[in-house]
């Protein structure tokens, strides 16, 4: 079987989460959302995090949320297309803090530097710089 990409990526978030993830989402790291309407009206038991043109994250509001563990199965990493400085400097102006850097994680594209995020419910989001 020949994989092409990760389609998407199912993250359970609190129910009355919504408004956080959005505050988190979009209006600090810039993500497009799709489908808060059809989940509000109850169409769809999810809403999408549109990270890239055939890439999202479902986040599934849910009463049964628990935070994740940790030990670093809590993370998603995103490569973005900017230098980490630059990553920096625009989560810096959107306030939002950086927990941790890493110099060169390995990742499926290689090493290149990190920056890991925190969203409100204990997610962290890994952005990482183009590797080469």
């Amino acid at each position: 079987m020949d994989v092409r990409s990760i389609d998407h990526v199912n993250l359970c978030v609190p129910e009355d989460g919504v408004e956080a993830a959005l505050g988190f989402y979009r209006d600090r790291l810039g993500f497009g959302v799709e489908g808060v309407e059809a989940y509000r009206e109850g169409d769809q038991p999810f809403f999408d995090v549109r990270l890239a043109p055939a890439h999202v994250i479902h986040l599934w509001p849910t009463d049964e949320f628990e935070p994740p563990s940790g030990n670093g199965f809590n993370h998603v990493a995103l490569v973005v297309e900017a230098s980490i400085g630059t990553v920096k400097e625009r989560l810096a102006a959107a306030g939002v803090p950086v927990e941790s850097e890493l110099e060169s994680p390995l990742g499926a594209t290689g090493r290149a530097p990190s920056v890991y995020v925190e969203d409100p419910f204990g997610y962290r989001i890994e952005l990482k710089e183009p590797v080469g």
